[in-house]
């Protein structure tokens, strides 16, 4: 957690983003660490949480950290959150909540009320299109014998 704590101070400082830092643990070994790069990458999906599990990935050339844990400064948001259980993480151990996060002007309550509304009512207009043609492309997936499940 301190190697998390440090990250989130060192790229803060460096302005690479917000105070937010991750690292990825297997086996006691840090395999990928991150800290916030939104602003500095121009990509709201460069969270800390998000650096380093790309990074743990990379590292153990898998897109599955099933063994892994990840340290984080902060409880991670909505879409970390899809990400950690995408990348099937055994554990997660974090340091501030999310309220603390809001107190300092990172308040991601509005996502979690969002992901609770069905699309039609969301604050950002969702419309479906080409379900049949989508259908399509997922029957191929399923019919496809050289697929790789995940």
């Amino acid at each position: 957690m301190e190697e998390a704590i440090r990250l989130a101070a060192e790229g803060m400082q460096h302005d690479q983003g917000g105070p937010f830092g991750a690292v990825v643990v297997k086996e006691g070994k840090i395999i990928g660490k991150g800290c916030n790069q939104v602003t500095s990458q121009n990509d709201p999906t460069a969270h800390a949480e998000m650096v380093a599990i790309r990074e743990a990935c990379h590292h153990l050339g898998s897109f599955q950290l099933n063994g892994c844990e990840l340290y984080t400064s902060c409880e991670p948001c909505p879409m970390c959150l899809g990400a950690i259980y995408w990348a099937r993480l055994d554990r997660v151990y974090y340091a501030g909540t999310r309220q603390d996060a809001a107190r300092h002007g990172f308040d991601d309550a509005l996502i979690y009320e969002e992901i609770e509304l069905a699309p039609s009512e969301r604050l950002i207009s969702f419309t479906q299109l080409d379900q049949e043609k989508a259908l399509e492309v997922f029957r191929a997936w399923t019919a496809k014998e050289d697929r790789k499940e995940y």
